[in-house]
C-alpha cells in the first residue's frame, strides 16, 4: 500500500476525491458489527466483529468512523448510528477505503474507515437527511472531508 507523510492509504482510498454527497463534521457514537466472519489466526474459529466507535462526519451516501484498527477495504458492515435526535440510524454498509495512521499522534489525519451505505430503514434516513439540512444551514458543511 502507498504511504505519504506516515499516512498509510489503501488503493481504494482514491475515490475519496471523487465523491457524490457533501458531509457534515459530527462526532457520533456508532456500533460497527461485521457481516461476514473471520477466522482467528490461532484457534481457526470464525468470528465477528462488535465495536462501539464514533463517526467523524456523515453524508446521505455514508460515514467516516474513527477507529484504531480499520477495517479492510470491501468488508460489509452493520452500523447502528445514534444521531442527535435519538433516533437510532440502522444500517448496512461496506467498507470504501481504509486509513491506517502511521505518524505520531497529533497529526491531523485520523486512522479509520469510510463506509458507503447499502440499505438503511426509512425513518433513519428520515431523520438523516434532517439532521443532514440543519447541518448545511449551520454552515458544518465539507465538500472534501473523508
Amino acid at each position: 500500500m502507498p504511504s505519504v507523510g506516515g499516512i498509510v492509504m489503501s488503493n481504494s482510498e482514491e475515490g475519496i476525491n471523487r465523491r457524490r454527497y457533501r458531509r457534515i463534521a459530527l462526532a457520533l457514537p456508532v456500533r460497527v458489527s461485521t457481516i461476514d466472519a473471520e477466522t482467528d489466526p490461532y484457534t481457526g474459529r470464525p468470528f465477528f466483529r462488535l465495536s462501539r466507535e464514533w463517526c467523524g462526519n456523515v453524508s446521505r451516501g455514508g460515514v467516516f468512523i474513527r477507529t484504531p484498527e480499520p477495517l479492510a477495504p470491501g468488508r460489509r458492515v452493520l452500523l447502528e448510528v445514534s444521531l442527535p435526535d435519538g433516533t437510532p440510524l440502522e444500517a448496512t454498509g461496506r467498507v470504501a477505503w481504509a486509513r491506517r495512521v502511521l505518524a505520531p499522534p497529533g497529526d491531523h489525519e485520523e486512522a479509520g474507515v469510510g463506509i458507503e451505505f447499502l440499505g438503511a430503514t426509512s425513518a433513519g434516513l428520515k431523520a438523516l437527511e434532517h439532521l443532514l439540512i440543519a447541518g448545511e444551514h449551520a454552515g458544518r458543511s465539507h465538500p472534501s472531508d473523508a
